[in-house]
């Protein structure tokens, strides 16, 4: 059984690496795993990732890269020299694309987890039909997990709210990442697909992003004691049906 360590990612949704090193400063031994993305990434390229790793972290590496595969492949092949734990790209960009970030990740001095976005936690039924893609949401989100899994992929990411019926379809050696984490009574923001800690275990998922709920937190450091708590709970008693309610 993995330990709510593990499990938790937390999100660097910050505008510099100062903010980032704030946060794990106050963090200490609590988190492992951060989560580097677009913003961050952007203002500080591959050195913040670099410095994250030197320390001793582990890296999840939010690009969601959807490009021609020949581009993809570089690029992964360049983020492999940074020795990131996870790497995710556009499921949407279908099995050539991902087909060869796989391949890239596997010939890197260090192999990232490439995980295979389904659907943005940001989008509802309306979002998706808006995009061009009238199919259910859900069902949407299970034919880009399974193109992501036969092409290689070790994982993929999804809302809470889908990772029940992934797990059953995806079977148990695949990570289900899942953004859209919010504790109970938290503000769901942009974000419309979305569950509790507690919830998101029951339903599968291996992995849960954290960001606002600790990194907007007053005591960050509390913050994370909390949601770590409500992992350990829910991965000591994966029946319980109390947490099961979603947030406010």
């Amino acid at each position: 059984m993995p330990s709510p360590q593990d499990c938790l990612i937390v999100a660097l949704d910050v505008p510099t690496a100062v903010d980032a090193q704030e946060i794990v400063y106050e963090l200490g031994d609590l988190v492992s795993l951060y989560k580097v993305g677009l913003q961050l990434f952007t203002a500080e390229g591959p050195k913040i990732v670099s410095e994250l790793v030197n320390s001793g972290r582990k890296v999840f590496l939010d690009l969601k890269l959807h490009d021609i595969p020949n581009t993809v492949g570089q690029a992964v092949k360049s983020v492999s020299e940074l020795g990131v734990t996870m790497l995710t790209v556009h499921a949407a960009g279908g099995s050539r694309m991902m087909k060869e970030a796989v391949q890239a990740a596997r010939s890197g001095a260090v192999e990232p987890i490439i995980l295979g976005v389904t659907v943005l936690t940001s989008f509802d039924q309306s979002d998706l039909e808006e995009s061009g893609v009238h199919a259910d949401l859900s069902q949407q989100v299970r034919h880009l997990a399974e193109l992501a899994k036969a092409a290689g992929c070790r994982g993929v990411v999804t809302s809470p709210r889908e990772a029940a019926g992934l797990r059953s379809t995806l079977g148990p050696d695949i990570a289900i990442v899942t953004p859209g984490i919010r504790p109970a009574g938290s503000d769901a923001a942009d974000q419309s697909r979305i569950a509790t800690p507690a919830a998101a275990i029951h339903a599968g998922a291996s992995h849960l992003v954290v960001g606002r709920p600790i990194v907007g937190a007053t005591n960050r450091n509390h913050a994370a004691k909390l949601i770590l708590d409500e992992i350990d709970a829910a991965l000591s008693f994966p029946e319980m049906e109390m947490a099961s309610k979603q947030p406010a």
